[in-house]
Order: structure tokens, then C-alpha cells, then sequence
């Protein structure tokens, strides 16, 4: 989501949630019982989900880039690799990573091998994808490319594919080197110790939060 308004160049205020504090994630399960975040508060709106946030945005503030493109094939296209990053990346990794927090006697390795499996399908069809392309979607820089930088850097983390996938390896070095993602990766800093994979985390990617 940052790195979509960072791109825009949109003023907001951002607000951090602490839930491992019941006094401040308190507000946001009050506004939204899921308490999944983000969460925009626009004016009277409650906008949550990344995608809907990103699009509500390019309806009612247009910002300096356009993430999505007025061409409504390419716009199927960018909205088709933003899902496939978020549900084909982002599900099993987050599923390796939530797996260190687990109670060894609760530890579920057949899901993990599932995970893994999952990726190593998603990494092959990015890898595809990626050979004649710079982005994601379309030729600049957009909504896929937003989902893609998070989710990719972290799935570098719990499932290596810089040795086996150089196309997808060069895909997250240009995303590095994105303004936007850097920012967020520099104000990610300070909480790096609270990623279960911190000891994982190979030398390069630890050097981009710096």
C-alpha cells in the first residue's frame, strides 16, 4: 500500500497499529471488524484491501503516476498480476513465515511443503513472464509491480529464488531500486527484529532497508 502512495505522491496520514496492544488496534476493529489492514479512512469512506484502496485512489486523486492504465485491457492485465502476487506469492509465503511462530507440536510441515511447492509454481510462471518484459504489466511501472515488491522480497526470504530464477532475481533488483520501495523498506527498519525470519535474511536485502 506504501509503496502505491509513495509512487502517487498523494498526501496521507498514516497511522500505525500495534496488535500486540488491545488499546491500539482497538479503533481499527471498531472500524473494521476483520482487522485486516490497511484500512483508509477517506472523508465519510471506510476503503479497506490494497487493490480497492489503490483503486478508490485513481478514481477520486488521481496522483502524479497513474498505477492503473486507461487502456481497460491492460487495466484486466495489471489487475490479473496484482492478484496473482497477493494470492499465488504472498498466501504461501506468509504461510512459511507463520510457521516459525508456531508451537513445535502444533507445526504443520505437509502445509509448508505445500507452500513451497506453491511458490516454486508461482516463480516459474514469473520467470516466464518476465522474459521480454521490465514490469509486471503493461511498460511502466503500476499496480502489479506494487503487490510484487513486498511479496517478492519476502518470498526471497522464506523460499530462495535468486540461483534458480534469474529472471524473477532481476525483477526484484529493479524493484529494489524503486524510489517508493526503498522508502518503505527504509521505514521498515526499526522492526525488522520482529520478522520470524530475521536470521534468514540474506545480506543484500538487508543492505536495501538500510
Amino acid at each position: 500500500m506504501l509503496v502505491a502512495l509513495y509512487e502517487s505522491e498523494i498526501d496521507f496520514e498514516p497511522r500505525l497499529v500495534d496488535f500486540a496492544d488491545p488499546a491500539s488496534s482497538a479503533e481499527l476493529f471498531e472500524l473494521w471488524p476483520v482487522g485486516k489492514i490497511p484500512l483508509l479512512r477517506d472523508g465519510d469512506h471506510l476503503v479497506p484491501e490494497t487493490t480497492i484502496i489503490v483503486e478508490h485512489l485513481a478514481l477520486h486523486h488521481a496522483g502524479a503516476r497513474a498505477l492503473i492504465p486507461s487502456d481497460p485491457a491492460l487495466a484486466l492485465e495489471a489487475r490479473l498480476w496484482d492478484r496473482f502476487f497477493d494470492l499465488y506469492v504472498g498466501v504461501p509465503m506468509q504461510r512459511i513465515v507463520l510457521e516459525r511462530l508456531r508451537p513445535t507440536d502444533r507445526r504443520d510441515p505437509l502445509g509448508v511443503d505445500e507452500a513451497r511447492a506453491a511458490l516454486r509454481t508461482a516463480y516459474s510462471m514469473l520467470e516466464q513472464r518476465m522474459a521480454t518484459r521490465t514490469w509486471a504489466a503493461g511498460d511502466s511501472f503500476g499496480l502489479a509491480d506494487c503487490a510484487a515488491a513486498p511479496v517478492l522480497f519476502y518470498a526471497e526470504i522464506a523460499e530462495p529464488f535468486s540461483s534458480t530464477h534469474p529472471r524473477v532475481a532481476a525483477y526484484l533488483e529493479r524493484l529494489l531500486k524503486r524510489p517508493s520501495f526503498a522508502r518503505v523498506l527504509r521505514e521498515a527498519k526499526p522492526y525488522l527484529g520482529l520478522y520470524p525470519l530475521r536470521d534468514q535474511m540474506p545480506a543484500r536485502l538487508l543492505a536495501a532497508c538500510e
